[in-house]
């Protein structure tokens, strides 16, 4: 038996709080409607007193889909969402999860619609999902809204894990390299620079910049720590800022050896299956085009899909903007041409979506092999400039000795 905090409302309006036991918290939360109260907050007395943390917690997209997948079993199973809430607040393990199923429960109960509720919580409900889920209610197929909900976040998840798996060997490699450059620095080059130093000769420009890259390094490590989070942590406000996200937005479509081509894919691979989700789960277009405009991860996107909606509103085309926005290349407007011509946009979106995510999948795997003797070139290069630089000396004196005898 378990002790609960407890905060309601009576059947009159009048507020009250105070501790229940019970088995569990649903058997708690019937125990105070049989009192006749409405419950605005229910935790556990123990639990109440723990410091939160939960800012330092976050949701996974494959999370949210389970989510969305298990609720709508449920609700298509006949059970109500104040039920289904009930038990997914009781299974679920992520904690941030568990305490936004919680608030959205309490809201609904309180009389709020599933969709108002979840627009509390940004962070964990993106505008896709509210859209969708208030499309669903409106429609009252609001099961079916939730399946399509999982299936777009469950192949946005599959589309990051190619990109993130195909990165892990690139990242060994470097991350290995990077060790083996400075130790090298580290350790090697000070025994080489101890004996250089009783030579008193001036040494070759080559030798010079590994010693100073390795004074650096053993001296002054404190500032190389100091610059390089000063870097990072200057680039992600300059990436997030209103004026360096549309720089760097750009920039990412223009970088060489096909990083340029996947990330132009990624966008519009995500722009086309989200509108087609949309569009498909009864969402008006206008709507669908504002929310596809803030989740497509590239301005050049956000850009295009304001011409769009001034396009829409005028009573144009879809494809007619589209065709002017240099991210989408003209195989997807004539594409889109020709669902509006057939009335079949989302199923035509849903093709161009599964032909893009094929090529990103092809790309990243002809990026990994490009990168990889690249890699190795940048690798040996540097380890030779540094074996190099530590030999020339030895040669200097071996000639002088050479000429002297």
């Amino acid at each position: 038996m378990s002790t609960y905090v407890f905060r309601a409302i009576d059947l009159a309006g009048g507020k009250t709080k105070g501790e229940v036991e019970g088995e569990s918290r649903q058997a708690a939360t019937d125990q105070l409607r049989s009192r006749g109260l409405i419950v605005l907050d229910l935790a556990d007395k123990h639990s109440s007193r723990q410091i939160d943390l939960s800012f330092l917690q976050s949701v996974k997209l494959p999370e949210v889909a389970v989510f969305a997948r298990q609720l709508s079993t449920m609700i298509n199973s006949g059970m109500n969402i104040l039920r289904a809430l009930y038990v997914l607040e009781e299974q679920t393990n992520n904690k941030l999860l568990k305490r936004t199923i919680v608030a959205v429960r309490r809201d609904v109960e309180a009389g709020r619609a599933l969709s108002d509720a979840m627009e509390r919580h940004p962070k964990v409900f993106s505008p896709l999902f509210i859209a969708m889920t208030r499309a669903g209610e409106a429609g009252g197929m609001l099961e079916s809204s939730l399946n399509r909900i999982a299936d777009q976040l469950e192949k946005d998840a599959s589309l990051r894990r190619k990109i993130r798996s195909a990165m892990v060997y690139p990242t060994l490699v470097i991350t290995f390299a990077l060790i083996v450059l400075i130790a090298m620095v580290a350790f090697v080059i000070p025994v080489f620079a101890s004996i250089f130093a009783s030579t008193k000769s001036e040494l070759p420009a080559m030798t010079q910049i590994s010693i100073g890259a390795s004074h650096l390094v053993t001296h002054s490590w404190y500032a190389l720590i100091i610059g390089a989070a000063a870097i990072v942590f200057g680039f992600r406000k300059w990436k997030s800022s209103t004026w360096g996200r549309p720089q760097w937005d750009r920039l990412r479509l223009r970088i060489p050896m096909k990083i340029g081509a996947i990330v132009q894919e990624v966008a519009i691979a995500r722009w086309s299956r989200t509108l087609s989700t949309l569009t498909s789960a009864g969402v008006p277009l206008l709507q669908a085009l504002e929310i596809v405009g803030k989740t497509g991860g590239n301005v050049a996107i956000e850009d295009a899909m304001v011409e769009v909606i001034a396009s829409v509103k005028r009573g144009g085309t879809l494809s007619a903007p589209l065709s002017k926005a240099s991210i989408f290349p003209s195989m997807v407007t004539h594409m889109v041409g020709v669902g509006e011509e057939t009335g079949a946009v989302d199923a035509m979106l849903e093709k161009i979506a599964e032909f893009y995510e094929d090529r990103v999948d092809a790309n990243v795997k002809a990026l990994t092999s490009i990168m990889e003797p690249i890699m190795i070139l940048v690798i040996g290069a540097i380890v030779g400039f540094v074996v190099i630089s530590m030999y020339l000396p030895l040669f200097e004196v071996y000639e002088h000795i050479e000429g002297a005898s």
